[in-house]
């Protein structure tokens, strides 16, 4: 027995909760990229106490913060693909679901 695919056409509501899952795959995607990216300016030594004029122990404690706003503010301006290259990969599978509560 040969079953044929049915296709229904899209409806605003579909179209609509396609966009939200898309939008929130892209705000993952790029979260995903922040935290890659300040993870690699942790190891390229950004935020690391300078010496005898670092800030102490205070510095040392806050430096992780402003490699994550540095981060994001790298990711605001384009990054360097990784967060496009993920919703890419992602955004095609059809077993894919993205969670409102996964924060």
């Amino acid at each position: 027995m040969i079953h044929d695919q049915v296709t229904l056409p899209a409806t605003s509501a579909t179209t609509a909760a396609r966009s939200e899952d898309e939008t929130a795959l892209r705000a993952k995607a790029a979260e995903f990229e922040t935290a890659f990216l300040a993870e690699m300016l942790g190891h390229a030594g950004l935020g690391e106490v300078s010496g005898s004029f670092g800030g102490g122990i205070g510095e040392e404690q806050f430096a992780s913060f402003l490699r994550q706003e540095q981060a994001a503010a790298m990711v605001k301006a384009g990054g360097i693909g990784l967060a496009e290259s993920i919703f890419r990969a992602l955004a095609g599978r059809p077993e894919t679901k993205v969670l409102a509560d996964d924060a």
